[in-house]
C-alpha cells in the first residue's frame, strides 16, 4: 500500500523531529519534575507532532519564572495530569504487545493482558511516583491513594485505544509484529485517540482537586513565588492567590504562606518555597461514588469493545 507507506514514513520522520525538540526543551527549559518530563517524552514518542503541538500549548515554558502562570488554566492542568496516565498506559500496552507477539494468543486474551500491563505500569510507576511528594514520600500510600484516579482515567484512555488498535490490526496485515512499522503506527494511532477520549475525565478530576495537574518546580534565578503552581495542582480551586489559602490546603483560616504549620498534613515548619510540594490530604470522593465512577467507565469501555466487534472480531 504505497499511500499508507508514505503516510507512515512522514509520521515517523515528524515524530523523530518532535521527540528531539521535546527532549532538548524539557531538559533545558521546562521546569517540571523528572516524572513529568519522562511522561511527556513518552507521549510525544507515541503521538508525534500531535503530542508536540499539545505540549507547546499546555506545558512548554514561555520564559523564566512564567511556567506556573502559563499552565494555570484548568484545561492545561487536565492535559498535564493526563500525560502520566497516557504515558504509563501506552507503555504498558506496547511492552505487553511485544511480549505476547511471541505467543499464539487470541485477540481477546491479548487485550486482557495488555489492559493489566497498562494498569500496572500506569499505577505503580507514573501515578504513584508523580504523587509521592503529596503523601510524605510514602510510596505504598501513594499507590493506595491513586488506584481510583488511575482506574477511571485509564478506562477512558482505553475507550479510544482499543477500537483503533483492534480495527487497524484487522485491516493492516503484519501490524501484530513489532518488527513491522505497521505495528508501531497502529500503536501510535491508538495513543492519539486514547489521549482524546481520556482528556475530559482528567480535566474533571483535576478541577475537583482529586488529581494533581502540572507541577512547576522552582527555577534557578526565578522569583520564589513562581516556583509552584498551587491553584490547580493541589486543590483545583481557581482564583485563590498564595496569600489567601484559607481552605485550599487544610481548612485553617487566617494562615498565610509563612504560617502553614499544619496545612501540609503533618510537615510542620516547612514552607512552600524551599521544599516544593509537601505531603497533604487531597480531597477524595466517598467510596460509593468512586465505585459508581469505576463501574461507569467500565460500562463505557465495554460499549467501546462491543462497537469494535462490529468492525473486527475479538475472539477468546
Amino acid at each position: 500500500m504505497p499511500v499508507l507507506d508514505g503516510i507512515m514514513i512522514t509520521w515517523f520522520v515528524l515524530t523523530g523531529l518532535s521527540l528531539i525538540f521535546a527532549i532538548v526543551d524539557l531538559a533545558l527549559h521546562t521546569p517540571v519534575s523528572w516524572v513529568q518530563k519522562l511522561a511527556w517524552i513518552l507521549v510525544i514518542a507515541y503521538t508525534g507532532p500531535i503530542g508536540l503541538f499539545v505540549f507547546l500549548l499546555s506545558c512548554r515554558n514561555p520564559g523564566r519564572g512564567l511556567h506556573a502562570v502559563f499552565t494555570k488554566a484548568s484545561w492545561k492542568q487536565g492535559v498535564n495530569s493526563e500525560m502520566h496516565c497516557l504515558a504509563g498506559d501506552a507503555t504498558g500496552i506496547i511492552l505487553c504487545a511485544i511480549v505476547v507477539s511471541f505467543f499464539t494468543l487470541s485477540p481477546g486474551v491479548d487485550l486482557v493482558l495488555e489492559y493489566i500491563a497498562a494498569w500496572v505500569m500506569g499505577l505503580f510507576i507514573f501515578q504513584a511516583l508523580m504523587m509521592l511528594d503529596m503523601f510524605g514520600n510514602n510510596y505504598f500510600k501513594a499507590v493506595r491513594k491513586t488506584i481510583f484516579v488511575e482506574t477511571v482515567s485509564m478506562n477512558m484512555v482505553m475507550v479510544g485505544m482499543i477500537p483503533v488498535m483492534v480495527i487497524l490490526l484487522h485491516e493492516l496485515p503484519g501490524s501484530d509484529s513489532p518488527g513491522d512499522p505497521r505495528f508501531w503506527f497502529r500503536m501510535c494511532m491508538g495513543a492519539v485517540v486514547g489521549g482524546l477520549t481520556g482528556f475530559p475525565i482528567n480535566w474533571w478530576l483535576v478541577a475537583k482537586g482529586i488529581k494533581h495537574g502540572c507541577m512547576t518546580v522552582p527555577e534557578k534565578g526565578a522569583p520564589a513565588t513562581t516556583g509552584m503552581n498551587m491553584d490547580h495542582e493541589m486543590a483545583g480551586h481557581e482564583g485563590h492567590d498564595m496569600n489567601n489559602m484559607d481552605h485550599d490546603m487544610g481548612g485553617h483560616e487566617g494562615h498565610d504562606m509563612n504560617n502553614m504549620d499544619h496545612d501540609m498534613a503533618g510537615h510542620d515548619g516547612h514552607d512552600m518555597e524551599g521544599e516544593g510540594c509537601h505531603a497533604m490530604d487531597m480531597p477524595s470522593l466517598p467510596g460509593w461514588q468512586q465505585a459508581a465512577w469505576i463501574i461507569g467507565t467500565f460500562v463505557l469501555l465495554g460499549a467501546a469493545v462491543w462497537i469494535t466487534t462490529l468492525f473486527a472480531p475479538i475472539t477468546f
